[in-house]
């Protein structure tokens, strides 16, 4: 079977552009451990982020340009002449929350099954012990951390630490 142009340079675009996707993307939270750090952040320390979007509201409403003439007995000879304008209020803005997470060279099959085992004890998890950061995994983690006002599947440091999993630094 022969490859045609066409389908050749699509296959590189698509190629291309999933290059340019994060590595680690949950529900339009964008997660960049180890590639990105907030101003500040100690050189070789690895991050998280949670990006929380605007609220926008818009507004419309209507703006009388030419009241309406109308007869002593009621008779309308032409109406009111209105506007539609509309707007948009930012009712709250974009925010990114950083959160120093464990790099991706700590996240080991053994140190995830540890990370299992823990939320197993806090009847957190319930499936099963195998090493792999995986969709029930994150989702457990998430229902860990999210009491402590991080709705995250990633595992933050402080999290890890409050599980006995990592040192606590003096």
């Amino acid at each position: 079977m022969t490859l045609t142009r066409p389908f050749l340079l699509a296959a590189l675009l698509l190629g291309a552009l999933s290059a340019c996707t994060p590595a680690n993307t949950e529900g339009g939270v964008v997660t960049r451990t180890g590639q990105a750090a907030p101003p500040g952040a100690e050189p070789g320390s690895c991050w998280g982020k949670i990006t929380t979007p605007a609220i926008i509201e818009t507004i419309t409403h209507q703006v009388m340009l030419q009241p309406a003439e109308v007869l002593a007995d009621g008779t309308v000879i032409r109406p009111a002449m209105f506007k539609t304008e509309t707007r948009q209020d930012i009712v709250r803005p974009r925010r990114d929350t950083w959160f120093e997470a464990p790099c991706d060279s700590d996240l080991t099959p053994e140190f995830i099954a540890s990370v299992q085992r823990a939320l197993v004890a806090r009847s957190l998890y319930r499936g099963a012990i195998n090493g792999e950061m995986d969709r029930a995994t994150r989702a457990a983690v998430r229902r860990y951390q999210k009491p402590q006002g991080l709705d995250s599947g990633l595992l933050s440091l402080a999290a890890a630490r409050q599980l006995g999993l990592v040192a606590i630094e003096d």
